[in-house]
């Protein structure tokens, strides 16, 4: 019944890849039967993918080390783990969030 899920969420992922491939072809088609530029230029395009996914796994790796020493002193065991790797990885990203908001503050300015 597991290799029969696999397949059924395989099969749907490609097929869900295809499609959304498709309608952004025909998205570019009618943009340029309009006249208009296909790609169009977008400032906030230029995001920090680096800034975003280093922050992620500083906080998550935070997490888990804060999550260790309370592992350790209250035997919190995988309660511990799992939230405190959630909490400080969603920190990190909202940490990320902020400092783009600055730079394009400053950028506008």
């Amino acid at each position: 019944m597991g290799i029969f899920w696999l397949m059924i969420f395989s099969v749907g992922i490609i097929v869900m890849v295809i499609y959304i491939r498709k309608f952004m072809h025909d998205e570019r088609m009618a943009l340029i039967e309009k006249g208009e530029n296909p790609y169009p230029v977008n400032n906030r395009n230029g995001i920090s993918v680096t800034l975003r996914f280093a922050l992620l796994l500083i906080g998550g790796g935070i997490g888990l080390f804060i999550a260790y020493f309370l592992d350790l002193t209250l035997h919190m065991e995988e309660v511990a783990y799992f939230s405190m790797f959630l909490l400080f990885a969603g920190a990190g990203l909202a940490l990320s969030y902020v400092i783009e908001e600055r730079k394009y503050k400053k950028e506008a300015n």
